[in-house]
């Protein structure tokens, strides 16, 4: 059976795309930090095994003892394992144990519904969750998207990386059906773009269309800073705050600010 009625709070966003090299991971932890300079409480969960939002955001995954694969097990509480971090955000690390964590899953009932429950502890102490999803449509993805009022999707201004969003618009719209009604897909989010390609403005131009989705605006540019700002542990907002990325990702925290 499903979990009780969810408690009332946190705004809860998924960012996914079973696409890797979208700027996922940077989407959210700029996201996260664009939102904690608006004044909001911000809590970020790092549910890829890959652990790259953790580290990231200073945080190293083989020193993490308790992560959110403990929690998802049931192991720990979910506010056992909070580490804050320097952008002024709360942060629920990941770390290599989270690759097992489907195989346990799979065998138990109610398992879309693990991480929705695991949260509800904790949403009225925060504004707004971002969730940073894995690269596939597995279960932890399904739990995501079942705990989500609301989907983010990050997507190079590239012809191919349109194939995968109809198949995550697919998976979306099932899990409207049978798991999350609520949930809403609140806009696609335009990364990597580089303005000076005729190919970058087509895509962007097409891709709201194609889909029959908000984009979200402005998109987000190409730009060396993303890959400078892990080094430190910190997001590109603290790295490099007057860069053009830096920008764009609060212009698009502040337009986003109606539906927390």
């Amino acid at each position: 059976m499903p979990p009780r009625k969810r408690a009332a709070g946190a705004t809860i966003l998924a960012v996914a795309n079973q696409k890797g090299g979208v700027a996922k991971t940077t989407s959210v932890a700029s996201l996260g930090a664009a939102f904690a300079e608006l004044g909001k409480r911000v809590l970020l969960v790092d549910l890829d095994a890959q652990a790259c939002l953790t580290f990231s955001l200073g945080v190293d995954p083989d020193e993490v003892e308790e992560s959110i694969h403990h929690v998802l097990l049931g192991q720990v509480e979910i506010k056992d394992v909070v580490v804050e971090c320097e952008d002024g955000v709360h942060l629920v690390p990941s770390s290599i144990d989270l690759a097992g964590t489907e195989a346990v899953l799979l065998g138990r009932p109610a398992r879309e519904y693990v991480l929705q429950t695991a949260l509800e502890p904790v949403r009225k102490e925060y504004d707004v969750i971002l969730v940073d999803c894995s690269p596939s449509l597995g279960v932890l993805t399904l739990n995501a998207l079942t705990a989500a009022s609301g989907l983010i999707i990050p997507m190079p201004c590239e012809m191919l990386s349109h194939r995968g969003v109809g198949q995550l618009l697919d998976t979306v719209a099932d899990v409207k059906r049978f798991l999350n009604k609520k949930l809403k897909v609140v806009g696609i989010l335009p990364t990597l773009f580089d303005g000076r390609s005729n190919h970058a403005q087509e895509v962007l131009s097409d891709v709201g269309e194609r889909y029959q989705l908000p984009v979200l605006s402005p998109p987000i540019p190409r730009t060396v800073r993303f890959a400078e700002a892990p080094a430190v542990g910190r997001s590109i907002l603290a790295t490099s705050r007057t860069s053009k990325g830096a920008r764009a990702y609060r212009e698009v925290a502040k337009s986003l600010l109606p539906q927390l």
